[in-house]
């Protein structure tokens, strides 16, 4: 089941990427709350892919959908990655209600493994404006389950895979064999994110 940090406002928006995380958020959330559902394409083809199953699933479910995409060409010297980064915040920032995002605790294992070999091991914050992420200690395999069990459609992004992503490397090489160096890494991770967020 889903672990929430805090209270998830009633009307939400919650941002969709077309993956089995945010998909199930998207499904987990829809009957309890009153959601919109926005998604931002990068512009590549599965991008397209991913937009048109999103918009499926909201029209099959009664969903407003708002949608955008990348409208600049990247500017030198600033990798992809950051520069996709940037311009979804963009979007999510002029959303007047909360934004939700499917962020999970294999996420923050990630990022502090990222930041820890660059010198200055940090969190993925709760909230950053008005964008949330309540599932920071949420297992990633409970997203994919959920979506299986209730059978919500979903596409896995094969970028997932190209090594040059530095998400990727920690991702799929470095993170297991952390795992294997300390196999409680999970628990550690989800208790220090707990312990930042008291309330």
């Amino acid at each position: 089941m889903f672990n929430i940090l805090k209270e998830i406002p009633r009307k939400v928006t919650i941002a969709v990427s077309g993956g089995p995380d945010s998909m199930a958020v998207l499904d987990f959330l829809k009957n309890s709350h009153e959601v919109t559902a926005c998604y931002f394409n990068h512009g590549t083809q599965h991008g397209s892919e991913a937009e048109a199953l999103v918009t499926e699933y909201c029209k099959d479910n009664n969903i407003k959908l708002v949608t955008n995409y990348i409208k600049r060409p990247k500017p030198k010297g600033q990798s992809t990655e950051e520069f996709w980064r940037g311009e979804r915040l963009n979007f999510f920032h002029r959303f007047r209600e909360q934004v939700v995002t499917g962020h999970h605790l294999q996420d923050q294992m990630e990022w502090w493994l990222f930041t820890s070999t660059h010198g200055n091991p940090r969190l993925i914050p709760y909230s950053n404006g008005n964008v949330i992420r309540p599932f920071l200690t949420t297992p990633r395999e409970e997203f994919r389950e959920w979506c299986i069990r209730k059978e919500v459609p979903f596409l896995d992004d094969p970028s997932n895979q190209d090594r040059k992503y530095m998400r990727n490397l920690i991702r799929n090489e470095i993170l297991p064999l952390t795992l294997e160096v300390n196999p409680g890494l999970a628990k550690t991770i989800k208790k220090l994110v707990e312990k930042q967020n008291k309330t």
